[in-house]
């Protein structure tokens, strides 16, 4: 089995009840990075707040991660941070558990 990957039912079943939030823009290849990681590990429902639509919505997301920079991605009320951040919980195997949290 590969690093950071899980075939155990028992947390297959829980990544899809997990609570993903991501803060995006229409055109930003690091959120699409992150949401094909995210699907790919299990998660089937990404709650996407468009920055970009909504600007107000930038001012919240700096507020809560002190970054202004998308993606901003949140697993439950853990801040993960950006696409890099994702994929470094990955490579090292914390992903799947943080997911199934």
């Amino acid at each position: 089995m590969a690093r950071g990957r899980t075939t155990d039912p028992d947390v297959m079943g829980a990544l899809m009840t997990t609570r993903v939030l991501m803060y995006s823009t229409g055109v930003c290849p690091y959120c699409l990075r992150a949401e094909a990681l995210l699907k790919a590990r299990g998660v089937d429902e990404i709650e996407k707040i468009r920055v970009d639509l909504e600007p107000e919505r930038r001012d919240e997301m700096m507020t809560r991660t002190g970054r202004r920079t998308v993606p901003q991605i949140f697993i439950g009320e853990t801040h993960v941070g950006g696409f890099d951040d994702l994929s470094a919980l990955d490579r090292e195997g914390k992903l799947a558990p943080l997911l199934a949290a």
